[in-house]
């Protein structure tokens, strides 16, 4: 029978830190098992050995881990966990709420009321806008809504858990809340939906100024209303619901390392999510919905789709949207995403052009769809404004930021990794 030896007695044996040693579990250099308990991880004693003999490994050129113990997310080839939870069955029967108090907390806390941001946090939101040009992406206008919160808020710096949690549902709410207004250019207002989902059972809050979400639903519900004027359709709805809960945390993508950095020198919630929202806003991670949407609306039908990926590829540039370094099976969160999306509305012209492309891609052996393609599909398809995307993924990661700041909070101190030097030598 094979024998296993602890996290703890693996590292003792190769000499490392414990954060070394998970370094070379993601490397591929040791594997491990987990307990039949399902929370603590065994290592092979035979392979810990092997490993030990041969001295520690070298890491490979261009290679860089940086290893952060989190209990918060597990991603595996094929799949996401939130709190050793399934991302994907989350989606389907869970609040958005409900997951971002999973993330914080470790449980599951119905809202006994629906989240709303301080009424200072709103007014300076909204004001804040005011002079913005017309013509923003949502994702810009976020940048410019949270700094303003912040402003007045004089329990920022206040970082005890309780606090921190609640400085969260602040700017989530004011987040979508700020959205929920007329944008700046003369645009007119957003009309505020029902949102399709079921009635909360809490009583509604008060009103909010023209163009305003309903602060009594959801937060799906109201982001909706920030980021399309047509009334949703259920389906479609429960797709943006979906959206928001698969895009809630993702371990240690950029944004979060980002964040989790700034959270770990103490930086306030809202400084967090600033910082956050600086990071995710970069082409190759939150901003790849807007290329994938681009992409889309460049074709006039699902015939054209081929000469625009052509001419895609002819100028040197990926495809948007495809492709995810660590699902090399497929996305799961995409899998379920656009199967939400095409049962909602299966017969959309939107939809059409987006299997298109998918079909496209697909015929030419490239990768399969991911989050932001799906993202951007349901962006499309219910004729969300320019941008939406990342907005989505703002507001939903949001939620993961604050959980990764709690972690940092409590945590021993900076996050600081070291560079390894490449320049000129030192002179004699």
């Amino acid at each position: 029978m094979a024998e296993f030896l602890t996290a703890a007695e693996a590292a003792r044996r190769l000499g490392v830190k414990p954060a070394t040693l998970y370094a070379y579990v993601s490397r591929g250099v040791l594997s491990r098992v987990r307990a039949p308990d399902g929370r603590a991880s065994l290592f092979g004693a035979d392979e810990v050995e092997r490993l030990a003999r041969r001295g520690r490994p070298r890491r490979p050129a261009g290679a860089a881990d940086i290893t952060v113990e989190s209990a918060i997310t597990e991603i595996t080839g094929d799949s996401l966990r939130f709190r050793g939870l399934d991302a994907t069955r989350l989606a389907v029967t869970r609040t958005f709420e409900e997951v971002a108090e999973l993330l914080w907390t470790g449980e599951f806390r119905p809202a006994r009321e629906p989240w709303r941001a301080r009424p200072a946090a709103l007014a300076a939101g909204r004001a804040a806008q005011a002079a913005l040009p017309g013509g923003i992406l949502p994702l810009e206008r976020l940048q410019v809504i949270v700094p303003a919160m912040a402003a007045t808020d004089p329990l920022r710096l206040q970082l005890d858990r309780s606090a921190v949690i609640a400085a969260g549902r602040n700017i989530i709410a004011g987040m979508v809340d700020c959205l929920g207004v007329s944008p700046p250019g003369g645009d007119p207002p957003v009309t505020p939906r029902t949102g399709g989902l079921p009635a909360p059972p809490y009583p509604p809050g008060p009103p909010g100024p023209p163009g305003a979400a309903d602060p009594g639903e959801p937060i799906a519900g109201r982001l909706w209303s920030g980021l399309c004027d047509a009334r949703p359709a259920p389906g479609l709805m429960r797709a943006l619901s979906a959206a928001l809960v698969l895009l809630a945390d993702h371990e240690l993508a950029a944004s979060t390392l980002a964040a989790r950095a700034a959270a770990s020198v103490r930086a306030d919630p809202y400084a967090v999510v600033g910082t956050g929202l600086g990071a995710m806003s970069g082409a190759l991670h939150g901003g790849a919905s807007l290329g994938a949407e681009t992409l889309m609306a460049a074709a006039s039908g699902p015939d054209d789709v081929p000469r625009v990926v052509t001419e895609l590829l002819r100028r040197g540039e990926r495809v948007p949207g495809f492709g995810h370094f660590v699902y090399r099976g497929g996305d799961p969160r995409a899998v379920l995403l656009l199967d939400l999306v095409r049962r909602a509305a299966p017969k959309s012209r939107q939809l059409a052009v987006a299997d298109a492309v998918f079909a496209e891609v697909r015929q030419k052996s490239l990768p399969g769809p991911n989050i932001d393609y799906a993202i951007a599909t349901l962006v499309r398809v219910a004729g969300m404004v320019r941008g939406a995307g990342e907005a989505i993924f703002a507001v939903a990661r949001t939620a993961g930021w604050i959980a990764h700041a709690l972690e940092a909070y409590s945590g021993p101190g900076p996050l600081r990794p070291r560079a390894v030097y490449t320049g000129r030598p030192a002179a004699d």
